[in-house]
């Protein structure tokens, strides 16, 4: 509830490697692919879903440079990134007005203001996304956190997910060379299909924190039974303990069965974006990438949905007393209606609708 910012969160998370978990092995990093890098956000969210977000944010901004970067921009940037053991952020939010990029001979100079910039106050690195004055060009920059140009508003102030530091994040005439604008060769952008996976990737990630969020409420759910809800004695079924209260046990099978069945369609979700995010950029088509987003969209609506009945009726079958702050299980329901909220679920629902009854496939936008 404090709000604070999660810099011992974030020394723990370097320290146990997750940071550069996706890093190349030649430069100390974890070499892993996306398929794991999704179940460790999951694990991560299942004990702190405001952490879990921190870290799949990470991941994405991370792999910001080989979604739309040339080849030497990727080497670059991940080498820098793996042995520096750095954190990414990012000031990029569709909702409001871009960034404006003026020119300046070889180098760009972003300004402008962003309402929400995740874990940019503990980042190392801070994506960059604005329009180029008088264009409707968009570029992309990654660059030093520590600046006089980057300036956070601390006013992250929400229901929950209240460790991200999402709060917003003014841009100071940032300069960036127009050799780091990533995906840019003499100034002309390089365009590919792979480059459009940015959105299903970021959504598989808030889906993968949805499923820990929703397990860790199960879990201390769980455990609060076992150890101090009492049996109701007034229902003509008496039980010395609430373990053996028949709505008590057909809740918890309830719940588990529903996220067994999430988790099973998470990790089939997962392995086919990985596969795509790991081969090679020139083969994806837009008909392959508008099936993963297709799929990615009905995992996130299913848990959605599913991990907010969960942090609901834990409290149901915790018992009154379970509703007291001291008891915090709150927290998992206040942490998915926050971020449940990012953009509007029955939109992603009629993405599969339209899948299902007519075959198209999402026209790659900022939500699909």
């Amino acid at each position: 509830r404090a709000g604070a910012s999660p810099h011992q969160e974030v020394a723990l998370l370097k320290h146990a490697g997750l940071v550069t978990l996706l890093g190349p092995a030649e430069h100390g990093g974890g070499g892993q692919t996306w398929e794991t890098a999704y179940k460790v956000i999951r694990a991560v969210a299942r004990g702190d879903g405001s952490i879990g977000q921190l870290l799949g944010y990470h991941y994405l901004w991370a792999w910001a440079a080989r979604l739309v970067g040339t080849d030497a921009q990727i080497a670059g940037v991940e080498e820098f990134a793996t042995t520096g053991n750095l954190l990414f952020g990012g000031a990029v939010n569709p909702r409001d007005s871009d960034l404006v990029i003026r020119e300046d001979g070889d180098d760009l100079i972003f300004s402008g203001r962003k309402s929400f910039s995740t874990g940019g106050v503990v980042s190392d690195l801070t994506v960059l996304e604005g329009v180029l004055e008088g264009t409707d060009t968009h570029v992309f920059a990654i660059v030093p956190t520590d600046q006089p140009g980057i300036v956070f508003g601390h006013d992250w102030d929400s229901l929950g997910q209240r460790l991200t530091e999402s709060g917003s994040v003014e841009i100071r005439d940032v300069r960036v060379p127009w050799a780091d604008a990533a995906g840019f060769v003499d100034k002309v952008f390089q365009p590919l299909v792979y480059g459009t996976l940015n959105v299903p990737a970021i959504q598989l990630v808030f889906a993968n924190f949805y499923q820990g969020i929703a397990e860790g409420a199960l879990e201390t759910g769980a455990a609060y039974t076992r150890s101090t809800t009492r049996a109701w004695p007034y229902g003509g079924d008496d039980k010395e303990r609430a373990t053996d209260e028949w709505y008590v046990l057909e809740g918890y099978g309830q719940l588990q069965s529903k996220l067994w069945a999430s988790e099973a369609l998470l990790d089939r979700v997962g392995a086919q974006i990985s596969a795509v995010l790991h081969a090679p950029r020139e083969k994806l088509t837009e008909r392959k990438r508008g099936e993963i987003a297709v799929r990615v969209a009905a995992a996130k609506a299913r848990i959605a949905e599913d991990g907010l009945e969960v942090g609901t009726r834990i409290l149901e079958l915790t018992g009154a007393r379970a509703s007291s702050s001291k008891a915090g299980l709150d927290i998992f329901w206040r942490n998915l209606r926050t971020h449940t909220l990012h953009d509007p679920i029955p939109y992603k629902r009629r993405e599969v609708g339209r899948h299902v009854l007519l075959g198209e496939i999402p026209e790659p936008t900022w939500y699909t």
